[in-house]
């Protein structure tokens, strides 16, 4: 059968369309994860930072350094379990996140609540999570906790900075609120010494999330930005986070989904007009990452889209270091 002229550029026209596509379809080879097998490549990446230490309640105090220097104690005579003191063996579970690599892989960004209620950027003198359990059973705690904190893992001592506790939101988003400040001078952070250099010294009164941290601060007036993943893509199965240029140890999260458009956004409208920063696509591929970054600077109402051909496939180290080596 000959094919006229017309005919051949229809079919053409018609391939090149499909191959133009065919990196945004996730029916031609990119399967698109489930909510289940995102969250486990989160959660595999947490158990990777998870350091463990065991305490003998009976011994008192009891003192732990991490693997990035971090001191911290847990008097086992002020630990409960329903209510009732504890005896034995105990396991700490630890966590300690200072850099926007460790925040992404393990969605802990650094987002605190105004007073108004709207979430902004917090500058981060580190993220971190204690929790005590025996027998698999979660312990409480009625006495503070000690960190000596090097100031040489946050950049330097920061006067500025207060403790906030983390709770995670319906939509399982890592959230901070201040703590209030008490007067007796029992908890709280503080610089010890003096120079660059000089420690923090934390007092923690509960177990799970706690910040040391301080808003991040820019007289520029103020945008939303929205950003556009590729097809089949959504906040179940990806997700899209603000790394700020020369802010090493912070991560902002467009925290909310538009089903209609496909669309994440910051909305609470915080992002400082002229902002140098990344925007960053994140899911997951057969337990690996997939993602894409941005170089952009900010303009007002920004909308940024993502496809398929822009992202890479790479290990959990390799997307945190993708992520360290920004400016």
């Amino acid at each position: 059968m000959k094919l006229n002229l017309k005919n051949i550029g229809l079919v053409v026209l018609a391939t090149l369309a499909f191959v133009s596509c065919s990196d945004d379809n996730p029916s031609n080879g990119n399967q698109v994860p489930s909510a289940a097998e995102f969250n486990n490549v989160r959660q595999t990446a947490l158990d990777n930072l998870t350091q463990n230490f065991t305490l003998v309640a009976e011994d008192g105090v009891t003192t732990f350094t991490s693997d990035k220097g971090v001191q911290f104690s847990i008097n086992g005579n002020c630990l409960t379990k329903n209510g009732n003191p504890v005896t034995g063996s105990v396991a700490v579970e630890y966590v300690e996140l200072f850099d926007a690599g460790n925040m992404l892989v393990t969605d802990k960004t650094t987002m605190g609540r105004m007073p108004n209620g709207d979430m902004t950027l917090l500058v981060s003198g580190g993220e971190f999570y204690i929790n005590a359990s025996q027998g698999g059973v979660d312990l409480d705690i009625t006495c503070p906790m000690q960190l000596l904190i090097p100031s040489t893992l946050t950049g330097g001592a920061d006067t500025g900075m207060t403790l906030w506790d983390g709770t995670i939101d319906e939509d399982g988003n890592l959230e901070w609120d201040e703590q209030e400040q008490n007067p007796t001078g029992q908890g709280g952070v503080f610089v010890e010494g003096t120079g660059v250099n000089a420690p923090y010294y934390a007092f923690f009164d509960s177990f799970g999330w706690t910040n040391v941290d301080r808003f991040y601060s820019d007289p520029r007036p103020r945008t939303m930005i929205l950003a556009e993943a590729p097809n089949g893509y959504d906040f179940e199965n990806s997700a899209v986070y603000l790394h700020y240029d020369g802010e090493a140890s912070t991560l902002a999260k467009l925290d909310t989904y538009n089903d209609a458009t496909n669309q994440f956004s910051e909305h609470y409208g915080q992002i400082p007009i002229g902002l140098e920063c990344h925007v960053i696509f994140v899911t997951e591929e057969d337990g690996q990452w997939r993602y894409a970054i941005k170089g952009v600077t900010i303009a007002a109402d920004d909308v940024y889209t993502f496809t398929l051909s822009e992202t890479t496939v790479g290990s959990q180290a390799q997307l945190v270091a993708a992520i360290n080596a920004l400016p």
